[in-house]
């Protein structure tokens, strides 16, 4: 497996605690869904997590496959190791 430099693991690290952050939202919104502060909320860490997403497979390739992730030259997606074996 290729070394990969501390800012892969801190900014990966990043974007798993906004997606946390993101899937708790989501379990307070099924009941109670007219918190209008809540929605705000996770609006805000859902684009926090794009853009942190983006800038993440802009400097160290794909996170997820399948469509939701662009395809950089020559395809890498199978080159490791992949967000989920670090």
């Amino acid at each position: 497996m290729k070394q990969l430099p501390l800012e892969y693991y801190t900014e990966l690290e990043e974007i798993q605690a906004v997606d946390f952050v993101i899937v708790e939202l989501v379990l307070y919104l099924h009941t109670h869904p007219d918190d209008l502060e809540a929605v705000k909320q996770y609006n805000e860490y859902v684009k926090l997590s794009k853009g942190l997403k983006k800038e993440f497979e802009k400097k160290y390739g794909a996170l997820t496959s399948f469509g939701y992730s662009y395809a950089r030259y020559p395809f890498d997606y199978k080159e490791a190791p992949w967000p989920w074996q670090v």
